[in-house]
């Protein structure tokens, strides 16, 4: 029997975060009638802020890379119409990221550009030049094998299986015997999340580049990228639901025509793009309409371990802002996504102040990152936000106590500078931006099963796309090629490399 449709269009996105909102203003802009559902009632996904005692605070999206002139995000960002419209701050030149150890009074520095890279490390590495200028070379390498990576039309070769079954962290080891240098190198690791002997070096590579060429702050938080993209959709004559969760797919005759929201009403369409987790996406569909090796393949695919959040609010001129992000580890192996509870936790943790302005002497507040896993919270997975019972509450203050004397080591005296603190655990960040068990990163790629892992945006179904962090990278820049990627099934790779070219 025929379903009967509250509105047709040609594409139906569900979700809006980063790769939704991107996948609708390239084809709403190609002329398509897209309709974006939004489970939510805020838009943004990973790009949501929030507001607490006038500090504004980023969910997911804490800084860019890559948006110096010419450079590969600057050029994303032109076509998208966002680079004029974002208020950006650059970060420090010379130390945009700085790596710290208990028990190691030196602070190692990341500066910006492959020789300055190089440059401000051989202070700490006077021997190590050579395993460096190496280094910097690989990462170039790897990304020039990546045609979006630099705005080409050339398809992405999966079957180049060398570089996807390499890993980052034997990769290191290769290139210098110094396991302090080794440690530095991939100090940046809460950035995706790295597991010895599994994170494959393209994940490291594509996500290190991009910051070392430039890296920025978008002031007053990222929920701005995402309201820039939603007004350009509806602009272009698109279509933007919140509130709207889609719940199943609608099959006829085995071919996907539509779409159940949760409220009950139906939507149809030529196309579907999801650019929620796999996983999900396939919860939508049902088991005969789809294999089950496929399903299964998707199903039992490892994700990222998730974290726990500080947001701090400072008292007045009590903390300088600092233009660079901190890292702290309490020991010199930065390899701990995977092991992320025990007596000691935490293991690290990341430190920044989001930018409020462009000159500011003193922070507002700061964010603190640390990584936990899912199974520190599981007794309360079946609570809602704000209803998960006072023994979670003490949970949160022990933990948050925790990572406070943690960050006491490298700044000590730290707490007579907070006026207020919140907190946020793998529970809100799966509620918040419906990723699986919290997830930070989706799927996690292994370089030891590269093709499983790898998940591009065709799926069984002829006329389903998958988008979002899970496909073939995440972060903004690993979600702006998977948007792309995704976009290019429809457009044509040549015509859309073209477009973005010719911005």
């Amino acid at each position: 029997m025929s379903q009967a449709f509250m509105e047709k269009f040609d594409i139906i996105i569900i979700g809006s975060g980063l790769s939704g909102l991107q996948c609708g203003y390239i084809l709403s802009k190609e002329g398509f009638k897209v309709c974006i559902l939004e489970q939510h009632k805020q838009i943004g996904g990973c790009l949501q802020n929030f507001t607490r005692d006038n500090c504004v605070f980023d969910t997911g999206v804490h800084f860019i890379g890559g948006l110096d002139e010419g450079q590969v995000m600057n050029r994303y960002f032109k076509y998208f119409g966002l680079l004029d419209k974002l208020d950006l701050k650059r970060m420090d030149n010379d130390g945009f990221d700085r790596v710290n150890f208990a028990n190691d009074p030196l602070e190692y520095k990341f500066a910006m550009g492959h020789e300055n890279f190089v440059e401000t490390l051989c202070e700490h590495f006077p021997s190590e030049r050579k395993s460096l200028e190496k280094y910097v070379n690989k990462l170039k390498d790897i990304c020039n094998h990546f045609p979006l990576y630099n705005i080409r039309n050339k398809d992405f070769q999966v079957s180049e299986i060398q570089l996807f079954s390499e890993n980052a962290f034997d990769y290191l080891k290769s290139i210098t015997d110094n396991y302090k240098l080794q440690n530095v190198i991939a100090a940046s690791n809460p950035l995706y999340a790295g597991i010895p002997h599994k994170t494959p070096l393209y994940v490291h590579a594509l996500v290190n580049n991009s910051f070392i060429e430039s890296s920025w702050r978008v002031v007053r938080g990222s929920s701005k990228i995402a309201k820039v993209l939603a007004d350009s959709i509806i602009q272009n004559g698109g279509t933007i639901l919140k509130n709207s969760k889609a719940e199943q797919f609608i099959f006829e005759n085995k071919s996907l025509t539509g779409v159940k929201l949760s409220g009950g009403e139906t939507y149809s369409s030529k196309y579907f793009i999801s650019s929620i987790h796999p996983s999900k996406t396939l919860e939508m569909v049902d088991k005969s309409c789809i294999r089950s090796a496929y399903r299964e393949r998707i199903m039992n695919l490892e994700n990222t371990t998730s974290n726990f959040i500080l947001y701090i609010v400072f008292k007045e001129n009590s903390f300088e802002y600092l233009n660079h992000n901190v890292y702290f580890y309490k020991e010199d192996n930065v390899w701990q996504a995977h092991d992320n509870s025990g007596k000691d936790w935490p293991y690290n943790y990341l430190l920044i102040t989001p930018s409020s302005a462009h000159k500011q002497k003193y922070a507002d507040c700061a964010t603190i990152l640390t990584y936990m896993g899912m199974d520190e919270v599981r007794k309360w997975e079946n609570t809602t936000i704000e209803k998960r019972g006072d023994d979670y509450l003490k949970f949160k203050q022990e933990k948050a106590e925790q990572l406070l004397d943690t960050v006491e080591i490298r700044f000590p005296g730290f707490r007579k500078t907070i006026k207020k603190y919140y907190s946020s655990s793998p529970l809100t960040f799966r509620d918040y931006t419906g990723t699986v068990d919290g997830s930070i990163y989706g799927v996690v790629k292994d370089c030891n099963e590269p093709l499983k892992t790898l998940i591009m945006p065709r799926t069984k179904i002829p006329n389903l796309l998958l988008t979002g962090q899970s496909i073939i990278l995440h972060g903004v820049l690993g979600v702006t090629i998977g948007a792309v990627t995704t976009c290019a099934e429809l457009l044509g790779m040549k015509y859309l490399v073209d477009k973005i070219n010719n911005t």
